[in-house]
């Protein structure tokens, strides 16, 4: 019998059905179960294409030990648990799917801020034991309000846009994005981190993990804001300090916060902040939506196939890599 002459692409996970139909149009597709690194290598040892969703991290290590990788994908934007280093030094390509759940992300923000100052959880409980009294009084309205954005790219100028349409005054911070920029994306700049805190009623985080945001929402930055704030966070769970984020929501300097990513994940039943009432909570699914998944999966999975053919992928992370990749 002929061997298949297609290169093989090994998903850490299942996809979108589509996005496996892309794949299966020009390569051996096969789908690993098995969430940790020594399960992956041993189903992926001779793969060119590698697919990574949530578990394990795509490390030096992994792509080291399979020798015909060309690419890794990240299905998704987020690529802290890529060692993007190591990838450029063996010579694979790293791909990801850039803005393809910022509607989702956007919308679950939003939800969350409204969440905060309508009181939905509390109401709801009140609601369903007939409680009709107390949970009456205390919402507030979004409109009038200041909103500072951290991170005013792909999600932050959406949520830039929902606030502006719900009567909002917006500011914005992201260092890496010009003056004029800013304002097309309907935000006014702030020049630092400080100056934004201490003017804001919600704070809402779309920065991508670096060291630089790492623990960025920490006591000295939760000291800057207005008592009563409310502090919203869809992008990592790092970049909140969450024992400085607990004593700010217990002691009433912030009035709520929304949080759909925490420190560790999945974070523990035993985090204190699962206990408190002025928290909204949900487990990393902003980005998770079916329009999302779809999106994410056909993206990557593009990108992949042009690496695979010897095109040059259009969102390369590791530009420093094609060079040498596109002469293999």
């Amino acid at each position: 019998m002929a061997t298949d002459p297609r290169p093989l692409v090994v998903l850490a996970g299942p996809i979108h059905p589509d996005g496996k139909a892309l794949l299966d149009k020009e390569a051996r597709v096969v789908v690993c179960e098995d969430e940790t690194e020594a399960g992956l290598v041993k189903v992926a040892a001779e793969a060119q294409a590698i697919l990574f969703r949530i578990r394990p991290d795509c490390t030096e290590s992994l792509m080291a030990a399979c020798k015909q990788l060309k690419v890794v994908g990240r299905h998704g934007v987020g690529l802290d648990t890529v060692d993007i280093p190591a990838a450029t030094r063996l010579g694979v390509a790293v791909v990801h799917a850039p803005g393809s759940n910022s509607q989702a992300v956007a919308e679950h923000a939003l939800m969350l801020m409204l969440n905060c100052v309508k009181r939905t959880l509390a109401v709801d409980k009140a609601t369903r034991a007939a409680d009709w009294g107390a949970p009456r009084s205390g919402n507030t309205e979004l409109a009038g309000k200041t909103l500072g954005i951290v991170g005013v790219g792909n999600v932050g100028r959406r949520v830039a846009k929902f606030a502006g349409a719900i009567g909002m005054r917006v500011l914005g911070y992201d260092k890496y994005v010009a003056d004029d920029e800013l304002r097309r994306r309907g935000a006014e700049p702030v020049a630092s981190l400080e100056a934004l805190l201490a003017h804001v009623d919600v704070l809402t985080c779309h920065t991508p993990l670096t060291p630089e945001t790492k623990h960025m929402i920490n006591e000295k930055s939760l000291g800057l804001m207005k008592p009563g704030a409310i502090f919203i966070n869809t992008s990592r769970g790092p970049v909140q300090d969450e024992r400085a984020l607990f004593e700010a929501l217990t002691r009433g300097k912030l009035a709520a916060a929304g949080l759909d990513v925490w420190e560790d994940e999945p974070t523990s039943r035993d985090n204190p902040m699962l206990n408190l009432q002025n928290v909204v909570c949900s487990s990393h699914v902003a980005g998770v939506t079916r329009e999302a998944t779809r999106q994410a999966a056909m993206q990557v999975s593009g990108e992949m196939l042009r690496v695979l053919r010897g095109e040059r992928p259009d969102v390369l992370v590791n530009p420093d890599v094609w060079p040498r990749l596109g002469r293999r």
